[in-house]
């Protein structure tokens, strides 16, 4: 996520750093290569060109050029200054009526139908008792993906199909609502490739006939200044509450992120980090920012673990840990653990220092875990908990059985010793952490 972004602030960061006394002329150039990396980002011209200005006001001070910790002090000024353009502070996603309508609004291919069954899924845990209603009734394979959502989730759909209006469809879902069965009413809209007039009367209509809580519109964080685009071009016929950005697992430029709440002044409510329906997270622009400049972001990964972990399991790994017993059996389950989290590269990229754990991540994959299983039940109990013991014969014994090659038993066995090294790491954060975070 923002790789490309957080690498160059890192750079420029590095480089006031190694000044021996920081001046006005440092800054100032570093300010411009700033401006240089955000506009590279596809951050809007305006929205770079003010920030560089206001991290500039407030970085030439005279409280800062005198510190003996400039650096730190020009560092948190960006900070500072970036969670103000990602919004400041969080905008909770609020139902309080029952039952309360959720509309989901964008361009087609954005992720809107994923989005809602993502968001029905979250609301769920939380107690609510959501019904999804497939109002895109011009794109069939749209009906059909929310029906198999709605399954995979546990969740009813109302779905009636192409041949019924949508504001009937909408209207249907409504007496449902009305008569008990559901508190929540979360309507799939239909999108086009781009805005057109039928489409956002269409949406006028629902809303009226709705009349939500929340509107969110989705917008694709890869389109970047195009997402922007999008939103404002929105805001003149929807008054909608909140952005959600959709594929930032893929996208490292973050120009729509950075933008988005600048030029419309609306929040972005949530983010989604990747295909599957347990991908959505709230959206807090601190975390964010912290984010982009390798901060990490460990609030967020606390909040991933808890839910997923036993605490009793916890403890038992804790007592292991400490006695220098963890084994490959051990290792196995806790990246199968880390798997239920989410993708292996975006945990680790939400701790401080994260480059260091890339030759963990780099490789893990789908398919490295199934090699990695195949490979441990090819050793014997004893290997298993005494990898010392693996030599030059047994690593081809285990290579044959397993299927893989002497080279990727080798990896794996250097992959266990650099997951202990990781699992130190995230010790540092222990006192931080519940009593039911893993490693801690």
């Amino acid at each position: 996520m923002f790789q490309d972004l957080s690498d160059k602030f890192a750079r420029v960061l590095k480089e006031l750093r190694g000044q021996g006394k920081v001046r006005e002329s440092h800054i100032l150039g570093a300010m411009k290569e700033v401006r240089r990396a955000l506009l590279e980002a596809d951050v809007n011209y305006r929205v770079a060109k003010e920030f560089v200005a206001r991290v500039s006001e407030r970085a030439v001070g005279k409280k800062v050029l005198d510190s003996l910790t400039p650096d730190q002090q020009i560092i948190k000024i960006v900070h500072e200054e970036l969670v103000h353009l990602l919004g400041d502070k969080p905008v909770p996603f609020t139902l309080s009526r029952s039952p309360a309508g959720v509309m989901v609004c964008g361009l087609q291919g954005v992720g809107k139908t994923s989005l809602v069954a993502k968001l029905a899924r979250d609301l769920k845990k939380k107690g609510r008792n959501p019904l999804l209603v497939a109002a895109d009734v011009y794109r069939p394979a749209a009906v059909e993906q929310l029906k198999v959502l709605a399954r995979e989730i546990d969740i009813p759909a109302h779905a009636p199909g192409a041949d019924v209006p949508v504001l009937e469809i909408v209207k249907e879902s409504i007496n449902q609502a009305q008569k008990g069965l559901f508190d929540t009413l979360i309507i799939d809209t239909a999108g086009r490739l781009h805005i057109d007039t039928a489409m956002m009367a269409e949406l006028s209509a629902i809303k009226e006939v709705l009349k939500p809580e929340e509107i969110l519109l989705v917008l694709d964080s890869m389109t970047g200044q195009e997402a922007v685009n999008v939103a404002v071009e929105f805001r003149k016929e929807i008054d909608f509450s909140g952005v959600v950005l959709t594929k930032l697992d893929g996208d490292t430029r973050g120009g729509a992120a950075l933008s988005v709440t600048a030029v419309t002044g609306v929040p972005i409510k949530f983010i989604c980090v990747g295909e599957k329906v347990g991908d959505l997270e709230a959206f807090y622009p601190d975390r964010m920012a912290g984010r982009i400049l390798g901060m990490g972001d460990v609030l967020s990964l606390i909040e991933k673990a808890q839910g997923t972990i036993d605490e009793k399991e916890v403890k038992e790994l804790e007592r292991k840990l400490r006695k220098e017993s963890f084994t490959l059996e051990d290792f196995l389950d806790q990246f199968q653990r880390l798997k239920k989290m989410g993708p292996v590269d975006q945990l680790l990229g939400m701790l401080p220092g994260m480059k260091v754990h890339q030759a963990v991540s780099s490789d893990v994959s789908e398919k490295e875990m199934k090699k990695i299983e195949a490979i441990i039940q090819s050793m014997t109990p004893e290997e298993r908990r005494s990898p010392m013991l693996i030599d030059g014969s047994r690593r081809k014994r285990i290579a044959r059985g397993s299927g893989t090659s002497i080279q990727d038993v080798n990896r794996l066995l250097n992959q266990f010793q650099k997951m202990r090294k990781m699992m130190k790491r995230f010790s540092k954060f222990a006192g931080k952490m519940p009593a039911n975070f893993p490693f801690s």
